[in-house]
């Protein structure tokens, strides 16, 4: 069987990622062209997880190697170590956020639970794998996407071994409020790049025999996301990422959702709910194609029982696949993807139909989550503004003065962040950063 991730290895790689056994594919790491740099987890065969040195080392020595690619530091963790970005596209690294927002971005979010490290390795050898590829196929691709990706979202918890950061918080629950260094972090990259599709890669804890796929995935199920952003999210999930898995050898279902075992049918939602808080449902809201992708933790065969290795292997071979999915999604439906994201953004222009504060697209919101008659904009004191300035200025919210009013601001609802607004300042939603004074007339 070859690599699952033909659009990035094949130019790369000498031959098989793994075999299948026992119904569940055994991907060994992705064997690199001869001088490339190597992960932690590749040279220990998969033994053990790559160290932040290690990760250092290998994005420098990718950087140093490959004009594609460059790598910055985006923010610093509460403990002192770096967030970083980084920059693939062709035949260099693109360089300026207001240029490459005009074409189509790729943002690839690896990690967020420090706790969850699959998807950090298998963002890591991609890295190493774009930047070194010599086919035309991949070059191609480039040209026309950039690629961004943050490699560790949570270096500190990864260090622990935790869920969440080194104050304890859920970063995966902080891309509304911006409590944290990264999740500003993140959301200062999306305001600049403006990247199409966010792909944030994640991992699972089984609950037999109701919730114990290879592979699940999920789009933002927010009721503000736009109907044509909606439909490519539901596509990437349907027709690429999960396909892209079972023909890799890997079960595949809908995130959140208990199945029956004998009838395949819906039993239970235990998550996946349209809190825009999520990132998923965050990039949703700001018009972009946003995609959750977990793969299983728990050891599946007797061989992953006998020898973790066999585990980390399966876990990160999973992600991979889901990923070659996300590539040829954005390549072969990219005019698709950049009409529904445009108009999206164009949409908040208009300022025209309801917001909702609650509710998802399968669980309707009720009357009282509707604003069905929006006011134009949220009034905020000079206090309130003080508050919240740069969380709306890193969601990227545009904001105006009052004439006669001193130094209160109007933030008006006509913007291509439109249904971000409410969210963030009227008292209904359940989340909101502060009460704005809602305005009929702007």
């Amino acid at each position: 069987m070859f690599s699952p991730v033909p659009l990035i290895r094949t130019a790369v790689t000498c031959g098989a990622l793994g075999a299948l056994l026992t119904g569940s594919l055994l991907a060994a790491p992705a064997r690199a062209e001869p001088g490339a740099p190597r992960t932690g987890f590749e040279t220990s065969q998969g033994a053990r997880w790559t160290t932040q040195a290690e990760e250092a080392d290998f994005l420098a020595a990718v950087d140093r190697a490959s004009a594609r690619v460059a790598v910055d530091t985006i923010g610093t963790t509460a403990q002192g170590r770096p967030l970083n970005l980084v920059r693939i596209g062709a035949p260099g690294a693109p360089a300026d956020p207001a240029r490459a927002a005009r074409g189509n971005s790729l943002l690839l979010i690896c990690s967020q639970h420090g706790d969850e490290p699959s998807g950090r390795e298998a963002c890591l050898t991609t890295v190493r794998d774009l930047a070194y590829a010599k086919d035309r196929k991949t070059r191609r691709f480039l040209e026309r996407t950039n690629v961004l990706v943050v490699p560790t979202a949570n270096p500190d918890g990864r260090a622990a071994d935790t869920r969440g950061n080194s104050d304890g918080t859920d970063i995966n629950r902080d891309h509304i409020a911006l409590t944290t260094a990264e999740a500003r972090a993140m959301t200062r990259v999306i305001r600049d790049w403006r990247p199409d599709t966010v792909y944030d890669l994640h991992e699972y804890g089984a609950t037999v025999p109701y919730y114990m796929k290879d592979l699940l995935a999920l789009w933002p199920r927010n009721l503000n996301t736009a109907t044509p952003v909606h439909h490519e999210a539901r596509a990437l999930a349907d027709r690429y990422v999960r396909p892209h898995a079972e023909d890799a050898g890997y079960s595949t279902g809908v995130y959140g959702i208990w199945t029956d075992p004998e009838t395949g049918e819906p039993v239970k939602q235990v998550a996946g709910d349209g809190q825009e808080r999520i990132l998923r449902n965050t990039a949703g809201v700001k018009n972009t194609i946003g995609q959750l992708v977990e793969t299983r933790v728990d050891p599946l065969t007797d061989a992953e029982k006998a020898d973790p290795a066999v585990n980390n292997k399966r876990r990160v071979g999973s992600q991979l696949a889901a990923l070659d999915g996300a590539f040829d999604f954005v390549r072969d439906r990219r005019p698709r993807i950049e009409a529904a994201t445009t108009a999206a953004r164009l949409s908040g222009y208009a300022d025209r139909g309801p917001v909702y504060l609650g509710g998802a697209d399968n669980d309707p919101a009720e009357a009282g989550e509707v604003l069905q008659d929006p006011p134009c904009g949220y009034r905020l004191s000079a206090a309130q503004y003080a508050d919240v300035r740069d969380e709306l200025g890193l969601h990227g919210i545009r904001t105006k003065a009052i004439r006669g009013a001193e130094r209160d601001v109007l933030v008006p609802l006509r913007q291509p962040l439109r249904a971000l607004v409410p969210l963030l300042l009227d008292g209904g939603a359940a989340y909101h950063l502060t009460a704005g004074q809602r305005m009929n007339t702007c």
